[in-house]
């Protein structure tokens, strides 16, 4: 739980007069000391429990499917979590140095009142993982419902909501109604959930792999399988745009990751436990993926093997009381071996969904959210208004194809997030040269405040090369194939560079951030 605030005053280190500025609430005010609690494990914890959920389990089933092998599908992503790694750690250094979060720290290079425009793009992507995380947390619970009870799946008989069969819309609102609940308890509770959540999470993916290899009699044949490509160029042309896929992945955490080094004991601690802990998860769950659908291949012979990448319909066949396609008989003997397997599932789904989805898609919206009115909107309430977006986002659609996923969600939003990225670390590495004056981030004239437009324009220049490229993915424009085209698969190395730069340029002639004379 949070601190009690003294009302009227304003917190430890800051003066008296921003106590009473409408730029400050409780949330966004700088951590004390006190609080600044988190190990190097914290931060590894933090980062496994993270890492290890649904969507990085498909990642590299999505590269496969579209015609990457086995290594250079997990040498994607292995290299795309080495890039944003770096983003990541320079964001974050700001959080810990100064306990502030990423829509504070936004302020020092958009301005107090142009911060809102990188907080409500960050919050929008968040909204949208939201969604997607909560809808995979929904299918896993209907998977397990299923097992209890096979009637569940025909309520409604074949009617739809918005695209959802009922039963999924029943699932999907109840796991929904869970993630809402953590939100009340507060940050604390995250790094308490997070601790623990890890560890299982692992235990429960190991056990997985181990009984499917063990019942393949193998790894499968997926290891040996070549492919697709004819030429490097066929590999260039999907490996570039899924690489900005992997970048794109945890562009949202480059940006809001400030949010959690506020609470950092130290540099030291937040440095070493990211460095080991994001690429090692990414890389480890994503073999352990593939290790697992190649095995249940080889069991399920019968089945679409485009489809046992996503373990929960994996695992409704492996607890369902009926023989899956290609085999006389069930997966498992007996009703409460079934149960059993079936409610461990559904614990290792929902844990690792709700400890992802807490952590990277609701605080950071929730401060977000803040930011724009902190008098009136407080962590729990921007936390309300994200569950609610994530719902009317229908992210059952965002998944509906490994093209979809990665081209359209994962590349077209890190066009949004990698110049905003660019600006952030320009400004504070390169321009504030690391200090920041954090009592005028809060105040409504201070040398940060209103609008810097060296900023905006920067992010607009930065977004706008790939702007004709993403329309063309979505195909709201036609034609073939021109230089836009070209551009949009590199979008967040080239929207972080071209905003960098711009800004870099642009505020050698501003004077916005410099000490007010009056």
């Amino acid at each position: 739980m949070r601190d009690a605030a003294v009302p009227g005053q304003a917190p430890e280190g800051l003066p008296p007069d921003i106590a009473t500025s409408p730029l400050f609430n409780d949330d966004l005010a700088p951590t004390p000391q006190s609080r600044r609690t988190w190990t190097t494990y914290n931060f590894a914890a933090l980062w496994i429990a993270m890492a290890h959920c649904l969507p990085t389990y498909m990642l590299a089933g999505g590269l496969i499917a579209l015609g990457m092998n086995w290594w250079q599908a997990l040498l994607t992503i292995a290299l795309g979590n080495l890039i944003v790694l770096v983003p990541i750690l320079l964001n974050a250094h700001p959080g810990t140095k100064y306990g502030i979060p990423f829509p504070v720290l936004a302020r020092s290079s958009f301005g107090t009142v142009g911060a809102n425009v990188p907080a409500i793009l960050r919050a929008i992507v968040a909204c949208g993982w939201f969604g997607i995380q909560t809808f995979i947390g929904g299918e896993a619970m209907r998977t397990f419902l299923v097992a209890v009870w096979p009637a569940f799946d025909r309520i409604g008989d074949g009617v739809s909501v918005a695209g959802l069969s009922v039963p999924s819309a029943i699932t999907f609102g109840l796991f929904w109604l869970v993630n809402i609940g953590i939100i009340v308890f507060g940050m604390n509770a995250v790094r308490v959930f997070e601790n623990w959540s890890a560890p299982l999470i692992l235990v429960l993916g190991a056990w997985l792999m181990v009984w499917v290899v063990m019942r393949a009699g193998g790894f499968g044949a997926m290891f040996d399988r070549p492919s697709t490509f004819a030429t490097q160029a066929d590999f260039w042309r999907v490996f570039v745009p899924s690489l900005t896929a992997m970048v794109g992945f945890w562009a949202t955490l480059s940006l809001n990751i400030p949010d959690f080094t506020r609470f950092g004991r130290g540099q030291r601690e937040q440095m070493l436990g990211q460095t080991l802990g994001l690429p090692t998860a990414m890389i480890g769950f994503s073999a352990m993926a593939v290790v697992i659908t190649s095995a249940s291949q080889t069991i399920l012979t019968g089945s679409d093997p485009t489809t046992l990448w996503d373990p929960v319909v994996l695992l409704s066949q492996i607890t369902s009381s009926t023989a899956p396609p290609g085999l006389d008989a069930p997966l498992l003997a007996g009703d409460g071996t079934r149960l059993l397997v079936a409610f461990l599932s559904l614990l290792g789904v929902a844990v690792a969904t709700i400890s992802t989805n807490i952590a990277a898609n609701v605080i950071s919206p929730a401060n977000d959210f803040a930011n724009c009115a902190p008098r009136l909107i407080s962590f729990r309430t921007g936390g309300l208004i994200t569950g609610v977006i994530g719902i009317l986002i229908m992210p059952w659609k965002l998944l509906a194809d490994a093209d979809a996923y990665i081209f359209n969600w994962l590349v077209g939003y890190s066009a949004l997030l990698g110049p905003i990225a660019g600006i952030m670390v320009v400004d504070y590495w390169l321009i504030r040269r690391r200090q920041l004056d954090v009592p005028d981030l809060y105040r409504v004239r201070g040398r940060y405040s209103g609008v810097n437009p060296v900023a905006l324009v920067a992010l607009v220049v930065g977004v706008a090369p790939n702007v004709p490229g993403f329309l063309r993915s979505v195909q709201v424009l036609d034609g073939g194939p021109d230089g836009w085209d070209a551009i949009y698969p590199y979008a967040w190395f080239t929207g972080f560079f071209v905003a960098a730069v711009l800004y870099r340029l642009g505020m050698r002639r501003s004077g916005f951030g410099s000490p007010r004379t009056s």
